[in-house]
């Protein structure tokens, strides 16, 4: 899927308000329908927003030179029992580093497991919890996955997700050096993960909403951070992290990225942008390679 030019900006405004809970969908299919075009319906504009899944697939879930699993581990402080998506380098002599990779708010859909399979292709070990598994698991469409994710606790679901970490770093295949990424909720959870635990090998985030500013002396990992430059709601709080990053003198790396939404890296959207998510996508694997030791 290439980036989609034309989206009217307040249509995609009342769209991130919708996803992120701001809105039903009641009250956007009403909002939306006073800026349609004659003879295009709300319903007919919130279907050509919704994510297509049929191009989550940049490396085939049949790739021969990676194996795949749907694996499950304990999260004792968390749900209990978790499942996450498993993906490494079908053929390697030598341990390797891992990536816990975090979903957005509405489960581990095919994006995810995408990204996921991407990181295994780059020769990293990697995991992607399904927060929604103690619910039954990603319910197959993101409308439905996001009220289930409503349904889990938040703190328990960073216990699952730093579980996650700790399942990695116990893999007798994996070095132990061990990062994570995530997108929107899940960029919010890397930079939370990366204020509460001290060993993090590096956390890279995708416009997620920030710690405090106070938070970011306990960060320990280096981080990097991409930011869409069209997402006022997310970027409202960069500012302050960004200078208790400064002054506690922690390393980060920070991108913003021109005339760009919020989810430019989700490949099934309108809202994403070919050139930024895949300059985004190398500086994180770049990263993630100098951090982990790859």
């Amino acid at each position: 899927m290439t980036k989609k030019a034309g989206l009217d900006p307040e249509i995609m405004a009342l769209y991130d308000r919708y996803v992120h809970g701001g809105l039903s969908r009641r009250q956007f299919l009403e909002r939306v329908a006073k800026f349609t075009a004659t003879g295009v319906s709300a319903a007919a504009v919130l279907s050509s927003l919704t994510p297509d899944y049929a191009f989550a697939s940049q490396v085939d879930p049949d790739d021969k030179s990676i194996t795949t699993d749907y694996k499950k581990y304990a999260s004792p402080r968390g749900a209990g029992v978790m499942q996450g998506y498993f993906a490494r380098p079908a053929v390697v002599d030598h341990k390797l580093p891992g990536v816990v990779v975090v979903h957005e708010n509405r489960g581990l859909n095919p994006y995810i497991e995408d990204v996921t399979r991407r990181l295994a292709v780059a020769g990293f070990m990697a995991f992607a919890p399904d927060a929604l598994f103690p619910l039954g698991g990603y319910p197959g469409n993101d409308d439905d996955g996001r009220s289930l994710q409503k349904q889990r606790d938040g703190r328990e679901m960073i216990e699952d997700f730093s579980a996650a970490v700790d399942y990695l770093q116990r893999h007798p295949d994996c070095t132990g050096k061990v990062g994570i990424t995530g997108f929107c909720f899940g960029g919010a959870v890397v930079m939370r993960l990366a204020v509460e635990r001290d060993d993090l090998g590096a956390g890279v985030a995708f416009y997620g909403l920030h710690p405090d500013a106070e938070d970011a002396a306990s960060v320990t990992a280096p981080l990097m951070i991409h930011h869409a430059e069209d997402d006022d709601r997310v970027n409202a709080g960069w500012g302050d992290f960004a200078r208790g990053l400064d002054a506690a003198g922690k390393r980060y790396r920070q991108y913003s990225y021109p005339e760009t939404r919020h989810g430019f890296h989700n490949d099934t959207t309108p809202r994403y942008d070919e050139a930024a998510a895949a300059l985004a996508w190398q500086r994180t694997v770049e990263f993630f390679a100098e951090h982990l030791e790859l």
